[in-house]
């Protein structure tokens, strides 16, 4: 059962990360004692997470988060996901460049009683920094 409770904690996250009114309540699929490896040098507590997503919602705000390929196993979940969004505002350092980009990577999350209390995260930075012409891809001309 507890796999089928965290895929549904993960569900209710999505859909509270889609909905632009309810965005906040997306960290509450976090444990307030939450390790998040992989956005940053070390983990993320509950804090820098926040963070982190309040800038990404700021830069990308029409981004709605896409999960596929969902496989759990005992108090882990691992998943693909996909985020397209228009870049709106600045992210990273790069001021807004009305692109229309697409992050694509993968997680898994680890739960305890509900929430997930450490994730690790590998996502296309580096793809993601190419369409917003911030660093050339190899083989055609910068933008």
């Amino acid at each position: 059962m507890p796999a089928a409770q965290n895929r549904a904690a993960l569900e209710r996250a999505v859909a509270n990360f889609n909905n632009m009114a309810h965005r906040e309540r997306y960290l509450d699929l976090y444990d307030a004692k939450l390790a998040f490896y992989g956005v940053g040098p070390g983990p993320m507590d509950l804090e820098g997470t926040g963070q982190f997503y309040r800038g990404l919602w700021a830069a990308f705000p029409d981004g709605q988060l896409t999960i596929d390929d969902v496989v759990t196993e005992g108090e882990k979940l691992a998943c693909r996901f996909a985020f397209p969004a228009t870049h709106r505002g600045d992210f990273l350092g790069i001021p807004p460049t009305g692109k229309r980009i697409t992050l694509a990577g993968n997680t898994i999350l680890r739960f305890a009683n509900g929430k997930c209390v450490e994730r690790w995260n590998n996502a296309d930075m580096l793809g993601l920094l190419q369409q917003l012409g911030a660093v050339p891809t190899p083989g055609r001309p910068a933008a």
